[in-house]
């Protein structure tokens, strides 16, 4: 069961509700590439009704050899930063316009645990992109506390409200 620290489902579905009508207002769709949710954000967006006016597709990539096949992360980015790094989440925010015919992207990486971090990346470490098609990515390294389900439920937040605030210039 969720803390009360944690956005709870009716939380993300308002989310998602929200970035949808402001999608419609500018007349964008949007592509979502996810990692360490595995595909949390794309079905708290098809949750919306109408959602097909404003949500092209969602591409889940957890492995090294899935974020190189479906979002172009390169090789040599994931040999020497990481999966989990800001050029990695760079190069699949990037990567997720490049294969898809959306003009908004949004790329999640991190480690929700309850293992694989290090001293350099806990657990709870995440890093989510945002981008215009044609405009420069903004990024951010968030550090979540709690639970898996904690992380990955934080994570689902910060990239809707992140596109919200992309969505509102």
């Amino acid at each position: 069961m969720p803390d009360a620290t944690q956005p709870d489902d009716g939380r993300l579905h308002d989310l998602a509700a929200d970035v949808g009508a402001r999608l419609r207002r500018v007349g964008q769709m949007l592509v979502t590439a996810e990692s360490c949710t595995g595909g949390w954000i794309a079905k708290t967006i098809t949750d919306i009704p109408g959602c097909s006016a404003w949500f092209e597709t969602g591409m889940v990539a957890y492995s090294y050899e899935a974020k190189q096949a479906l979002l172009g992360v390169r090789p040599e980015t994931l040999l020497k930063h990481g999966a989990v790094s800001e050029e990695t989440v760079l190069e699949m925010v990037s990567g997720a316009l490049i294969h898809a015919g959306a003009g908004v992207a949004v790329a999640v990486t991190g480690i929700a645990g309850p293992g694989g971090g290090t001293a350099d990346k806990p657990v709870g470490t995440v890093w989510i992109a945002w981008k215009l098609r044609g405009g420069y990515p903004l990024m951010r390294r968030f550090q979540f506390d709690g639970d898996r389900e904690a992380v990955r439920r934080h994570t689902v937040a910060a990239a809707l409200e992140g596109l919200q605030k992309i969505l509102t210039h």
